[in-house]
């Protein structure tokens, strides 16, 4: 019996401001897995604030993402997230100019407005995990507290777990379980 079925592929995109502290850990975070060897199933992408090159990835191909991000949740800096996120039911509100909708605002889509967008390019159905770190500071400057630094290297294992649970699926699905070793919740 020959297998025609051709698995699903998995982006890990790592996305933040490098000139606001704390939001580098999904640069960061994506910069050490991108070195790590991983199945050819699986792309690593720094998107920084390219959140409409993001959306259009997700919906162009990829079954699946984990977006790796600075989530403030009010949290210890430096704690360890994986959200399954809320899609957004309705497009955002805006004062009906171009410039304040943020979809029109690539430099300003943050991972909900991302995940909104799906919907418009229907791309609806893409499994989403956000992996995210909870930030000491989001101030203008280069480089990332001490408390997420150290959150780097827990962030890149949990990211490679998720992998290695994608992988026992023939689709390439993320395996939404609970975690033990961090706080995980939807939305």
């Amino acid at each position: 019996m020959t297998n025609n079925h051709v698995p699903g592929k998995l982006l890990i995109a790592g996305v933040g401001n490098v000139f606001l502290g704390d939001d580098g850990f999904g640069v960061e975070v994506a910069a050490r897995i991108a070195v790590a060897e991983l199945p050819d199933w699986v792309h690593v992408v720094d998107y920084g604030i390219r959140g409409m090159h993001l959306a259009y990835d997700l919906a162009g191909g990829f079954n699946a993402a984990i977006l790796i991000d600075a989530i403030a949740r009010g949290g210890k800096p430096g704690t360890i997230y994986v959200i399954e996120p809320d899609r957004p039911a309705d497009p955002p509100e805006t004062d009906g100019t171009l410039a304040a909708n943020p979809l029109f605002n690539a430099h300003g889509m943050q991972p909900d407005v991302v995940l909104g967008m799906l919907d418009l390019l229907d791309a609806a159905d893409r499994q989403v995990l956000v992996v995210g770190c909870e930030p000491a500071s989001l101030d203008y400057g280069i480089g990332l507290s001490e408390p997420v630094a150290a959150a780097v290297d827990k962030a890149v294992l949990v990211i490679l777990d998720l992998v290695a649970g994608a992988a026992e699926s023939d689709e390439h699905l993320l395996a939404t379980k609970e975690w033990a070793h961090v706080p995980r919740d939807s939305g």
